[in-house]
């Protein structure tokens, strides 16, 4: 193989690589979060920052983000969930709050921060990353490599739109909704097993499911707060 052919060789590699890091292949679950302003849908990316997707993946199926809410949108920039532990309504049981409390490893990638990415938030602590993330809400290049990104909107970015358009007030480096912004209830699915003909219906059922779950949850909770 001549020089020219090996540097040629080296270019598409570098090209193909570079171009694999920018636009990262989604796993096959989906998350949907139920807002008072309509469904947001995401998918995660299980290859660039595994332990975060293990993570965040587990707090759903747990309920964890049921009755939380969005603390912070700041139109063009971001819309952020706030941490479980202090965000949600209904208090949290055991094991909830054991996964919920739990941090994880900085998994920083040359992934860009554009709008529609999910984005961990953290303290200082690179590995402070808990249950509190961000939807990118435009491109954020400052914001590259200092967080991990584990994932992207799929679907809802019309509901993205309305919130953008909500009354807010600045408090600091935060600029905040006025109204509160809460995670009704949240469900998962496989893409795979739609695509493999399980159907609407099967889906509609587990959606029921879990939704009566998160109803029964937080009347529980409510009537163990009652005097």
């Amino acid at each position: 193989m001549s020089r020219t052919e090996i540097s040629f060789l080296l270019c598409f590699i570098g090209a193909f690589v570079h171009g694999c890091a920018q636009n990262p292949s989604l796993g096959t679950a989906r998350v949907v979060f139920q807002t008072n302003y309509g469904d947001i849908e995401f998918g995660f990316y299980p290859h660039v920052a595994p332990k975060t997707v293990e993570h965040i993946f587990k707090l759903v199926k747990l309920g964890c983000f049921n009755t939380n809410y969005f603390f912070r949108v700041d139109k063009g920039f971001v819309a952020q969930v706030a941490d479980v532990v202090g965000g949600r309504t209904a208090p949290m049981n055991e094991v909830q709050r054991e996964e919920a409390e739990k941090t994880v490893v900085g998994e920083f990638s040359d992934v860009k921060h554009v709008r529609g990415i999910l984005s961990m938030g953290r303290y200082s602590d690179p590995n402070s990353a808990s249950s509190s993330f961000s939807i990118l809400l435009g491109d954020a290049p400052h914001l590259d490599r200092e967080y991990a990104i584990f994932g992207k909107v799929t679907s809802g970015d019309e509901t993205l739109r309305k919130l953008e358009e909500l009354p807010t007030r600045r408090e600091g480096i935060f600029v905040m909704p006025m109204e509160r912004i809460t995670i009704l209830s949240t469900y998962y699915y496989n893409i795979e097993e739609k695509e493999s003909g399980l159907g609407c219906e099967h889906e509609r059922s587990i959606l029921k499911r879990r939704l009566s779950e998160s109803t029964l949850e937080i009347e529980r909770q409510r009537m163990k707060c009652l005097p």
